[in-house]
């Protein structure tokens, strides 16, 4: 199998939307002294290439880094540790680079290749349970080791992010706290099918990193075990220990981060930055390395440390730029914000007030309608969910709903802020379909991915509803008509705003 270069996996990290900010109006370290946390390095690092025992027999080929002293030789005495990065990437020395400044701090740090990648023997089956398995005994195996307090914590972005939170919903005995960046909740409605349509844009992920799933994915269309499994979502009640939670308002793993601090709000801490896929160091409002010690020295070793201040702690921007830059809020959304709406009007508008009922009609995959308010009089501050809630009837006996909300500037540039897509027959969830009569109208709620963004004043904001939205789904909805009704409570956008 293909093992990607670090550039490769880099060039995987990268999202497709784009963000031009402009100069910071405020930092974190302003808000919160957790931002700004630092301690000088003491140890210099000492890499091991070692092969960490599975319960079945076989091993995960693992860099283990430890403090050093200056000939290079281990540090004496025992240390936390912290598994940095547990991935399909078999780049062990790219990632295991960036946990030198923790291993220089007095922290072990393990890189691991998960099974079948790398110089792992087996075979690769993303987020199965395999997998986790293999993850909960790297976890014990690096709290028995000589070196250890036993005291052992999780971090990963993406892949690694997702079996980070994987592996706490596993509870292993030994795992203290963990640190997900830009992870998921739901393996299923995240990354493989969007409100039961297929995602094209992971396929190439697919064919570079585990090409069988190719095969494998197509054959569960529905959410059935082989999902759950795969899930943190459906496990949340084991969520039990200290979660920081990091994530992107430009990432497509944003709902997942808003899921899962909503689901255990008492043990997790939300972080939301303007930052796209990938790794947070590097960009634009970079805040997490000093935040990331801080986390580690409160819960895995006998320093203080520093925990935010508040449980949220999130960017607000705009889409061309910065905002009100970084606030901190209660809870999420904002104790402050208000529930509000656009109703969908027959000529084309976006309005807070009801018409006469009417119905409008799009071909699919080629026709859609759009909704724009009137230029704003006064900056508007979306914060939290959306839902578009239409009412609409298809030719065909299934059909395909996406929904994408746009901010629009003055010069007729527009910026998505958010999207959500649905299949009918998913109408009542994935794991069973529902039925679809040609003609017969239904009742159709289309999450839309959360958002902390400002709408400046002359801005318009833009609603399209149409059956593709390519790459985000496949083009696959059936050939026909699509029928909305328009001008009542039945089909309106709800969101959440700050007053």
């Amino acid at each position: 199998m293909h093992q990607p270069t670090s550039a490769e996996i880099i060039a995987q990290f990268a999202n497709l939307k784009t963000f031009k900010p402009g100069p910071p109006t405020a930092s974190a370290g302003r808000l919160d002294a957790f931002f700004d946390y630092d301690r000088p390095e003491t140890y210099g690092v000492h890499v091991e290439h070692v092969k960490v025992p599975l319960r079945d027999g076989s091993h995960l080929a693992c860099d283990v880094r430890r403090p050093a002293e200056a000939d290079g030789a281990p540090a004496g005495g025992r240390f936390p540790g912290i598994v940095v990065e547990f991935n399909a990437y078999g780049a062990q020395e790219f990632f295991g680079s960036g946990a030198d400044y923790y291993v220089a701090r007095g922290y072990v740090a393990a890189v691991g290749a998960v099974r079948g990648s790398g110089e792992s023997p087996g075979h690769l089956e993303p987020f199965g349970p395999q997998e986790q398995r293999d993850n909960v005994d790297l976890i014990e195996w690096l709290a028995a080791q000589p070196f250890s307090t036993g005291k052992v914590g999780q971090m990963g972005v993406s892949y690694g992010g997702h079996t980070t939170l994987l592996g706490a919903v596993s509870k292993p005995a030994h795992l203290t706290a963990v640190i997900a960046i830009q992870a998921l909740s739901d393996w299923y409605e995240n990354t493989i099918y969007r409100g039961g349509i297929p995602n094209a844009l992971i396929r190439e992920w697919q064919s570079s990193t585990a090409p069988e799933t190719l095969e494998t994915y197509p054959q569960h269309p529905l959410y059935d075990d082989y999902w759950r499994e795969r899930s943190v979502k459906a496990r949340w009640d084991d969520l039990t220990i200290p979660v920081l939670d990091v994530g992107g308002w430009f990432d497509q793993y944003r709902d997942a981060m808003v899921q899962n601090f909503q689901a255990r709000p008492q043990n997790t801490w939300m972080v939301a930055g303007p930052w796209t896929h990938g790794m947070v160091p590097g960009q634009f409002e970079d805040i997490a390395a000093a935040c990331y010690l801080a986390w580690w020295d409160h819960w895995l070793s006998d320093r203080p440390g520093a925990l935010p201040q508040a449980k949220v702690t999130s960017y607000e921007a705009t889409g061309t730029g910065p905002g009100l830059g970084w606030q901190q809020f209660s809870t999420w959304p904002p104790a402050e914000s208000e529930q509000a709406f656009w109703n969908l009007t027959a000529d084309g508008m976006l309005s807070a007030s009801g018409q006469a009922p009417a119905t409008a009609q799009f071909e699919a995959n080629t026709g859609r309608l759009t909704f724009d308010t009137p230029p704003l009089p006064s900056d508007v501050v979306l914060a939290g969910g959306f839902e578009a809630a239409l009412r609409a009837s298809f030719t065909a006996e299934d059909g395909n709903i996406a929904v994408v909300l746009e901010d629009v500037g003055p010069d007729g540039e527009a910026a998505r802020i958010t999207n959500g897509w649905l299949k009918a027959s998913h109408r009542h969830g994935n794991e069973h379909r529902q039925s679809v009569t040609p003609g017969d109208f239904y009742d159709l709620e289309v999450p839309l991915w959360p958002a902390h963004t400002r709408i400046l004043a002359g801005h318009s904001l833009r609603l399209t509803v149409s059956s593709d939205d390519y790459p985000q789904i496949d083009t696959e909805a059936p050939a026909g008509t699509v029928r909305l009704e328009l001008g009542s409570a039945a089909t309106q956008l709800r969101y959440r705003r700050m007053p």
